[in-house]
């Protein structure tokens, strides 16, 4: 779906899960999707952590300037919490359907790349919500 000419993006979030898989393809999309949203000066929200994916597109995106925010729940924390704050912002949520919420309230738009179950929850609760016009 295409932006409105009255609708200017400024927060977009991006989902999707821990690994690289087993594609290089997945790691090049990732680090041109950080460098793309950063030459936009658009600012990121993600899942949090510091692996795979999520690692690629948010440093691709803060080196480059963009505001990062990873919103990461305390149970998935020690798989892949933020190290230091040398790569944006993290913020620790209670559980996944908070994280969601949390995302939905600071993003403008999403993206989803291939992941998880978890990454399945979070487009069928967003496409959910947004057929019921929450977001």
């Amino acid at each position: 779906m295409a932006a409105t000419p009255n609708r200017q993006f400024k927060n977009i979030c991006v989902l999707f899960g821990f690994n690289y898989g087993k594609h290089k393809e997945f790691v090049e999309a990732a680090v041109d999707l950080g460098r793309s949203i950063a030459e936009r000066k658009l600012h990121l929200v993600y899942g949090g952590g510091n692996r795979g994916l999520s690692k690629l597109v948010s440093e691709a995106a803060f080196v480059r300037g963009s505001q990062v925010l990873g919103i990461i729940p305390r149970a998935l924390k020690p798989l892949g919490s933020l190290s230091d704050s040398s790569t944006g912002e993290e913020l620790v949520v209670s559980g996944m359907k908070e994280r969601i919420t949390k995302m939905l309230n600071h993003a403008d738009t999403f993206i989803f790349l291939p992941g998880d179950l978890a990454t399945l929850e979070a487009l069928i609760t967003l496409a959910s919500w947004a057929h019921m016009h929450i977001h």
